[in-house]
């Protein structure tokens, strides 16, 4: 028997005033997409934001329902934007932030294992990663170089 360490690598600004401009209006663009969440359940709102290679951004925000299963999640809100407007354009980053009606989020929410997988299959798709900028309400912002960082044994089509 072996020990397998499976880490993954992120770069801890401790403040959103720190992140070079362009990632900082990518992030902006996710806080403004908060205000399109719908999530009366929860109290739980996700915003998101990808930065295409034509320099387009989508956004989206999370959209609940009664039947849990059935909600849609912030990420994959932007990404099916992204797919309807513009499906040639590689996606390059995407900046996702999460507030609580009840209580406050002082540290990065990172997106559920869907989203993650689905994030993992878009660099496939396009063959090159997609950075991930992740906040809470307040504290840090975490950058990692690529989605995969946020699922480092991630299934993919070689497995089929």
């Amino acid at each position: 028997m072996t020990e397998l360490t499976i880490t993954a690598r992120a770069i801890c600004y401790d403040h959103a005033a720190e992140l070079p401009e362009a990632e900082a209006a990518l992030l902006q663009a996710a806080t403004q997409a908060l205000q399109k969440a719908y999530a009366p359940y929860s109290g739980f709102r996700v915003g998101a934001a990808l930065l295409l290679a034509d320099g387009t951004i989508e956004t989206g925000a999370n959209q609940e329902n009664a039947a849990y299963p059935m909600c849609l999640c912030a990420e994959q809100v932007a990404l099916a934007a992204a797919a309807a407007h513009k499906p040639s354009a590689a996606p390059v980053m995407m900046a996702v932030t999460a507030m609580h009606s009840h209580k406050p989020i002082g540290h990065p929410a990172a997106p559920c294992g869907a989203c993650r997988q689905v994030l993992a299959e878009w660099e496939t798709r396009f063959g090159q990663p997609i950075a991930i900028l992740l906040k809470g309400e307040t504290g840090p912002v975490y950058y990692f170089q690529r989605a995969k960082d946020l699922l480092p044994l991630a299934f993919d089509g070689s497995f089929l």
